[in-house]
């Protein structure tokens, strides 16, 4: 029997890989056509809990599996994200490589090599995801105040060794462990949402006023753009941000004029997955035959193609022979072969 899936935690994801999406379009659009928008603005202010609360929500069920034998986990937390990473890593390639346009076939290849040991391009967050997974069953039986201080420091210590997998590891795991960790505060925090609606908006109207602030003060750092990127006060705002987006997430959890957030949310790997297409596509639509001069405009039709396009490729490939872009096949299962991994209707997935 399937469990039912939590509104609030679906609808945080959806939140979340909106606001990805949203900035790879916005930036995109506005480096191409030379200008801003209002999405410029909304994706600065979200940049210091975007990725923070993806990975906060992305750790709060592990709990439920961490425990299970090693087979069973690495097919469920790292066989499963790689399949995919290779998967779209491939797909991407096949479009960025310049191969079809009759690219250098060895730079190419030496591309797709590099792929495997540095996250290649948008997908970076699938392959750090497994890692996060495999490390943190490893160390669970550290003491949980020693783990989240570690990780905290790390966060701070702003490692740049020029490679993805440590620098993001040591600037991302820390919210990842707190959602693992912290799991039922996060979730008290949402009951507490729920139960108190007034005092829950008027604590998001202050947290926003604080983020604008941190995300829009220049910092007096060399080094540091805004205040918000600073050590210390970038774990705070980190935070706030994720637990804003836990509490408006839960305030909107049972209306039904936000069911498509939900639904967003239950398919965020799919979106997540396959945006980069439809978005390069649209973006390259709109310029070439200048369709819409409003860079803001412009932006904004991206972003709703980016977050559409993969939930129609879904539904369009999810009975046939290409479901397996979005559902892993059972070969390339270690544990129960002959299972179905719809994770649009199963379990409550990391992404």
């Amino acid at each position: 029997m399937r469990e039912p899936r939590i509104a609030w935690v679906d609808n945080a994801k959806g939140i979340c890989v909106i606001l990805v999406v949203m900035m790879h379009s916005a930036l995109g659009v506005g480096e191409t056509m030379g200008g801003e928008g209002l999405l410029h603005w909304i994706v600065a202010f979200a940049k210091p809990f975007r990725i923070p609360g993806f990975f906060l929500i992305a750790g709060l069920f592990l709990s439920r599996t961490i425990d299970r034998d090693w087979r069973t986990y690495l097919d469920r937390k790292l066989i499963h994200f790689a399949y995919f990473y290779v998967l779209w890593l491939v797909i991407q390639w096949l479009f960025k490589s310049g191969l079809w346009a009759g690219g250098d076939p060895l730079a190419a290849l030496r591309q797709l090599a590099l792929a495997m040991v540095e996250p290649f391009g948008t997908l970076w967050f699938i392959y750090l995801l497994p890692i996060f997974f495999v490390a943190t069953k490893l160390l669970r039986k550290v003491p949980l105040a020693l783990m989240l201080l570690a990780a905290a420091s790390i966060e701070t210590s702003r490692i740049e060794s020029g490679w993805t997998v440590p620098d993001e590891f040591a600037a991302r795991y820390v919210y990842f462990l707190a959602g693992y960790l912290l799991a039922p505060q996060v979730f008290a925090l949402a009951e507490s949402a729920r139960k108190n609606p007034r005092e829950a908006v008027l604590g998001l109207a202050a947290w926003a006023a604080a983020d604008a602030t941190l995300a829009f003060s220049p910092s007096p750092f060399a080094g540091y753009s805004t205040v918000a990127s600073l050590p210390v006060a970038s774990l705070v705002a980190g935070f706030a941000g994720a637990a804003a987006v836990i509490i408006f997430a839960t305030l909107v959890s049972d209306r039904p004029r936000w069911a498509w957030l939900r639904y967003c949310g239950g398919a965020s790997l799919v979106i997540y997955l396959g945006f980069f297409l439809p978005m390069a596509a649209a973006r390259k639509v709109i310029v070439d035959y200048e369709l819409i001069n409003s860079v803001g405009l412009a932006s904004l039709f991206v972003t709703v193609v980016g977050v559409v396009g993969p939930l129609l490729l879904y539904r369009m490939t999810k009975r046939g022979v290409f479901r397996f872009l979005f559902e892993r096949p059972s070969s390339f299962r270690l544990d129960a072969p002959n299972a179905s991994e719809d994770e649009l209707s199963s379990r409550q997935s990391a992404l």
